[in-house]
């Protein structure tokens, strides 16, 4: 790459008739880095030389730093652009190189070569971009990585890929629910309360799977496409003291124990046990301490659906909810991952003191952020439909809007809320606040990360928090109090405005400059 650039003279001053003035020689272009003003040691033009010639250990990323400039023609942007393909070229080189030495050492006779003490040896440190840069043949002979597994079903192929399955899956099991005869149903309660307990009536099983979790999963892998493919490695570029450690895979694969202590308990505890005790055991013997569903309504109307018929149906949407669940918490943990990868990178003491890239660096740092603060507004709105469903079965409303419309009235004439005589166990409401907690648990840990960054973050960072506070104090107030939906209706306002504007209204941010922040 860099000898196709050289002989086309990318970054020389044109003629009059519009063309380079021709290609780079060793001492142009060591006249041209040397030139920079930030560049007070400037470069050796015996260095530059080897660039020329069959150089295997390629340019450093201070030089490389330096060549950006000088073929951006010190544009900022192009700067930035040209960081990235040289230091990806710089890695393509690296791998080559491997894979030399492994058949060098396999093949008889040889024997290690002491290096060239004319090859630019200044400091310099190749990474590895993405997991497919990885030699095929040590992908071969790694172990099977649940860490590694997940991290591919966010990052590999489209990524429609997996918001249409988990669409396909809810869409899957409403056909099925339409099928068996429960996607609407209506059963007397003892009290004589009439209760809509159809499946396709289920906040938390409809519009919780077929919108917020698609819209979850769609958010994460763009921010995930964004951080290791382009994110980073500006960073990287930026950084001249970047290590193997900081190599995304082995920052995936050092979180392989939380994804599989998250996989155990979506799958055992939150998939089968709670099956068992809410389902199963309950249909098999005729009653239990939990609000009538849809999952049970075989024990109250056993004319519409059987016990059996009712036992397999459950059995497959709770193994479906149950894998949707560990998405929805791989997902966050990869948008730790990628908070705690920007955080090894140490912007402030490395990044932040090369003069012309500071703005550049808050404007990917804030970009990951408000990527992180829109997953966090789908994560607490998962718990809010939750929590509204069950506190709904609770209820003596007929289906989920009289209870909301309701309630509404009831605040608006000043009426108490009629009381239920019967208390049900709900365990959706432990689940529901598990998902909020750790939702916040992330926001908050990236908050923090980038305060210590620098002041520039503090007001965007303080309105973020602000929705985060006001849709978790929604969440604890749901049916709480005589109105509630009115907090209610505020919080999900807010919430979807945050979505579609993350920004809040501040489309040019002061605190980076005049660069409009695109999120």
């Amino acid at each position: 790459m860099f000898k196709k650039l050289a002989a086309a003279g990318a970054g020389r001053a044109v003629g009059e008739d519009g063309f380079p003035a021709g290609p780079w020689t060793p001492e142009l272009l060591a006249a041209a880095i040397s030139q920079i003003d930030s560049n007070r040691s400037g470069v050796d033009l015996r260095t530059v030389q080897l660039w020329f010639q069959e150089n295997d250990r390629g340019i450093s990323a201070t030089n490389i730093r330096w060549l950006a400039r000088v073929f951006g023609c010190d544009d900022p942007e192009a700067t930035a652009a040209w960081q990235v393909e040289l230091s990806a070229a710089q890695a393509r080189l690296q791998a080559k190189r491997r894979e030399a030495k492994k058949a060098d050492s396999l093949a008889p006779g040889t024997r290690d070569v002491p290096p060239d003490p004319t090859v630019d040896h200044e400091q310099w440190s190749p990474v590895k971009f993405t997991p497919d840069a990885e030699p095929e043949a040590d992908r071969k002979k790694q172990r099977f990585s649940l860490a590694r597994k997940s991290e591919t079903l966010f990052s590999g192929g489209s990524p429609l890929n997996l918001p249409a399955s988990v669409f396909a899956g809810a869409s899957a099991l409403g056909f099925l629910s339409y099928i068996v005869g429960i996607h609407s149903a209506v059963y007397l309660r003892a009290d004589n309360v009439a209760k809509e307990v159809g499946f396709l009536w289920a906040p938390n099983w409809t519009f919780l799977f077929m919108v917020l979790l698609p819209l979850f999963f769609a958010l994460v892998t763009e921010l995930l496409a964004f951080w290791t493919k382009e994110g980073r490695v500006r960073l990287w570029a930026w950084n001249n003291t970047t290590t193997s450690e900081d190599d995304w895979a082995r920052n995936v694969e050092a979180s392989s124990s939380s994804y599989w202590a998250v996989f155990l308990i979506c799958v055992l505890f939150a998939g089968v046990f709670q099956w068992i005790g809410v389902c199963l055991i309950p249909l098999l013997e005729g009653g239990a301490d939990y609000a009538t569903s849809w999952g049970t309504l075989a024990i109250v109307r056993p004319e519409v659906i059987s016990v059996p018929v009712s036992i397999a149906f459950t059995a497959l949407a709770y193994l479906y909810m149950c894998l949707c669940f560990y998405l929805f918490f791989a997902g966050l943990i990869l948008l730790h991952t990628m908070i705690h990868d920007l955080r090894k990178i140490d912007l402030e003491a490395k990044i932040l003191q090369q003069v012309g890239s500071q703005g550049e660096v808050h404007e990917l740092c804030l970009r990951l952020m408000r990527g992180i603060f829109r997953c966090t507004i789908l994560g607490l709105l998962v718990a809010l439909c939750m929590k509204a469903q069950s506190s709904y079965l609770t209820s003596n409303a007929k289906n989920i809007l009289d209870w909301l419309i309701g309630d509404l009235s009831s605040a608006l004439a000043g009426r108490d809320g009629a009381s239920n005589g019967f208390h049900y166990r709900m365990p959706t409401h432990y689940s529901g606040l598990l998902v909020a907690l750790s939702t916040i648990v992330v926001f908050v840990y990236g908050s923090i990360c980038l305060r210590a960054i620098g002041t520039r973050f503090h007001v965007p960072l303080w309105k973020m928090a602000a929705v985060v506070t006001l849709l978790f104090a929604t969440y604890l107030l749901v049916d709480a109090f005589v109105g509630f939906s009115i907090v209610l209706g505020i919080g999900v306002f807010v919430a979807l405005f945050s979505l579609v504007d993350p920004g809040l209204g501040s489309r040019r941010s002061s605190e980076i400059g005049s660069k409009q922040i695109v999120s």
